[in-house]
């Protein structure tokens, strides 16, 4: 008994003084370091950080559940509630981090100028990605008996709408015809500027963007009244 009492009174004084160690470090503007748990969505988020992290800097081939396990500080348990395997998790990753990062074009006055930013943001934020999909994804593709596009579609499957805003307002200005929007000369200018990348390995220039919306795109699809 007089055991146990003398424990306690040490808990208690252990505790008094750390409550008086808060208090001094509140005072002088301090906090101290207290990991505080990770739910929800910003425990995800955090792992999918770690996800994209772990493929951008080992491509495909060596991404593996523990190395995100370990850089994300979790458990795999927590990771296997959420994706069940590590096709699903890197296609979250890639899908987290386009939306982390993603393409606004304003109403410019006339489509020419709004098509070229967004084919610039499409370039400037699309490098790292096109980079992972085209070259480090192989072994991602004969797992899960996919093939480029069907990944391009899962983690862009949100990404149409800038696209879509400014060629309705080409198509409300007159600048365009509706009827002559197919979907392969829609998708045109960023199927050419991906194809420019992968040739080169580098993003497109100002002169090479403004050369596929001028020459190519702009010609398929003006409107007789413009």
């Amino acid at each position: 008994m007089y055991r146990l009492r003398s424990i306690y009174i040490s808990y208690t004084q252990a505790k008094a003084c750390q409550s008086k160690l808060v208090a001094c470090l509140d005072y002088l503007g301090l906090k101290m370091n207290k990991q505080e748990r990770r739910r929800g969505l910003r425990l995800e988020t955090a792992i999918l950080d770690a996800a994209w992290e772990e493929l951008s800097a080992n491509g495909y081939s060596g991404f593996t559940v523990e190395a995100v396990t370990k850089r994300a500080q979790t458990s795999r348990t927590v990771i296997n509630r959420r994706w069940t395997n590590r096709a699903q998790l890197a296609a979250a990753a890639i899908e987290q981090f386009l939306s982390n990062h993603p393409v606004e074009v304003t109403d410019m006055g006339n489509i020419r100028d709004e098509m070229i930013s967004l084919m610039r943001q499409y370039s400037d934020r699309g490098i790292p990605v096109i980079m992972l999909c085209a070259l480090e994804m192989g072994e991602y593709y004969r797992e899960t008996k996919s093939l480029p596009i069907d990944l391009r579609d899962k983690v862009l499957r949100d990404e149409e709408g800038p696209l879509r805003g400014i060629l309705l307002r080409g198509v409300q200005r007159e600048e365009i015809d509706g009827s002559k929007l197919k979907p392969r000369v829609i998708s045109l200018p960023a199927d050419l500027l991906r194809h420019e990348f992968l040739m080169t390995v580098k993003p497109p220039s100002d002169e090479a963007i403004a050369e596929v919306i001028d020459e190519l795109f702009l010609p398929l699809v003006m409107s007789d009244k413009s």
